[in-house]
């Protein structure tokens, strides 16, 4: 009996590829939630920044501050 007639064998071959395909389809979707749900914050954080601006206030900063460069003093050339 080869590998080929065995039909149990076939039927773990399918199920494994059936598996894989569930995995891919909840993969992909975790991947359009997550693109969504930052999508979502983009939008929040750009609106917020147009309220700001229309009300005259600073935006508001996130993360790190941007690093400190000394003035340069062109008098030395």
């Amino acid at each position: 009996m080869t590998d080929e007639s065995d039909p149990s064998k076939a039927e773990r071959v399918a199920e494994a590829k059936r598996i894989s395909a569930r995995v891919t389809q909840a993969e992909a979707e975790r991947r359009r939630e997550r693109a969504a749900q930052k999508l979502r914050e983009n939008l929040m954080r750009r609106k917020s920044q147009a309220r700001a601006r229309r009300a005259g206030d600073a935006d508001e900063t996130e993360g790190l501050p941007a690093a400190y460069s000394p003035q340069h003093d062109d008098s030395e050339a």
